[in-house]
């Protein structure tokens, strides 16, 4: 008997070669390329949709806006961007535990009341999905449920049922007999998700996947699944912690890096209506090494506490460790503070952390960091009731933040009293309850600091 041909494809981008190689020859990623049985040459699976399509005219195509519809979840409706659109496709990913199951079954049993709804689920029984229905109190609804692994047979039940919401959980645990690969495989996910994809753009079906994550934290399979669908979510958070977080990186029919706060209970995920609380820790008295940051996560201005340690080094090469900011932002800074404010801690060990888990990517959380290093080294507490936000340059200058308005509104309806901000960002009329210190420099936003405190 002849032996099985078989190719090697990428987990990053899905390209195939012949043989083995260290780097991908299509994506250029190291240690990509996993072995898999090659496909024999049938009948190419679009084939019916290889007819001429008809030219049209973009002025000539009637355009309406299509109203979404709730999930019954403020957090999950804002990191949406108001709510599921039909015909859309939505990922969300994260990490094994972290409550995607859970927020996506409380998610449908609100939407079964009003809508038809089908829960598709390839890792539980239905009567282990029904068990954990009963614990977050979504019984008595009309939600359908269909445990089935076999990609064929999903297809034609959402084509009998014609569900206005749909939820696979998860890609991973899918297959399709057109290919002899295993579930999982960089074939099988993009088989699977292309083919239901095209299921959602024909019925006008929304269809919810769950993906999981490697080790790395990016979505198990090829980086093309996320350019298939319309929106990407993510998980974020500790599975230690009663806190989840839910970010948009990709949206095509909302604001991305919009951010859902919720809250794990015994009944499920619960949204949080002041996310700021979570990020500031509730001290007796003044601490040194901590700085309050007003950063912005999409249309939502947060509060949180950045702290920062510095101690003396014991080796050679001070440590530079940062949880929850850029860790190369990190090293940058430390330089700008040595060169244009004669602080050095080249003989300092240095460590920074975001309270509460959140990553802060922005780079107007700048100043904070700055601020908070400072505080620790001099061992001086910051003046009760101050935050801070901007971004520092090479040259040493405060650059301005975008939105720096709804910032400062943040910080005075949550009681804070004193506001150090880039000149740029001052308000031109006067905030109620909050002093604005606004700055040029960084040596100028230090000497204010040691004013003020």
């Amino acid at each position: 008997m002849a032996k099985a041909k078989s190719v090697y494809l990428c987990s990053e981008c899905g390209g195939q070669t012949l043989k083995w190689q260290g780097q991908c020859p299509h994506c250029q990623a190291w240690n990509t390329l996993v072995e898999g049985a090659a496909e024999a040459n049938k009948t190419h699976r679009f084939s019916a949709l290889s007819e001429l399509a008809p030219v049209r005219v973009l002025g000539a195509i009637e355009a309406e806006d299509v109203p979404r519809f709730p999930t019954g979840i403020g957090e999950f409706d804002r990191v949406l961007g108001g709510g599921l659109v039909p015909g859309g496709v939505v990922l969300i990913g994260g990490d094994p535990g972290i409550g995607k199951s859970t927020l996506l079954l409380q998610a449908l049993g609100f939407m079964s009341r009003q809508r038809r709804a089908l829960y598709v689920t390839g890792e539980e029984s239905g009567a282990q999905l029904a068990l954990r229905a009963r614990r977050l109190g979504v019984e008595g609804t009309t939600l359908k449920i269909l445990a089935e692994i076999q990609l064929e047979r999903i297809q034609a039940t959402l084509v009998a049922e014609r569900p206005e919401v749909a939820v696979v959980d998860s890609i991973q645990t899918l297959y399709s007999e057109a290919l002899n690969s295993a579930p999982g495989s960089v074939a099988q996910v993009r088989e699977c998700a292309a083919h239901l994809t095209r299921i959602a753009k024909q019925t006008g079906t929304t269809i919810i996947l769950v993906g999981h994550v490697t080790k790395e934290g990016a979505l198990a399979g090829p980086r093309v699944l996320e350019h298939i669908v319309d929106t990407v979510l993510y998980f974020e958070g500790d599975t230690h912690s009663s806190f989840r977080l839910v970010r948009a990186f990709k949206n095509r029919f909302g604001a991305v890096n919009e951010l859902g706060v919720f809250a794990m209970t015994e009944r499920g995920l619960k949204g949080v209506a002041n996310p700021s609380a979570l990020f500031l820790s509730q001290h007796q008295g003044p601490v040194a090494g901590t700085c309050v940051l007003a950063t912005q996560e999409g249309s939502r201005p947060l509060l949180v506490e950045i702290q920062a340690l510095v101690d003396t080094a014991h080796v050679a090469n001070p440590r530079r460790l940062s949880v929850g900011l850029e860790q190369n932002r990190l090293a940058l800074l430390l330089a700008v503070l040595h060169r244009h404010a004669g602080i050095a801690c080249y003989d300092q060990d240095v460590f920074i952390n975001a309270v509460g888990g959140v990553k802060i990517a922005e780079p107007a959380a700048d100043l904070a960091v700055l601020c908070a290093i400072q505080s620790s080294l001099s061992d001086r507490a910051l003046a009760r009731g101050l935050v801070v936000f901007g971004e520092v340059g090479l040259a040493g200058e405060i650059r301005p933040a975008p939105r720096g308005q709804e910032r400062l509104k943040e910080a005075a309806k949550l009681g804070f009293a004193h506001a150090l901000i880039p000149r740029a960002n001052a308000p031109k009329q006067p905030i109620e309850g909050l002093t604005v210190h606004a700055v040029d420099r960084i040596d100028e936003a230090l000497g204010r600091l040691r004013e003020m405190s």
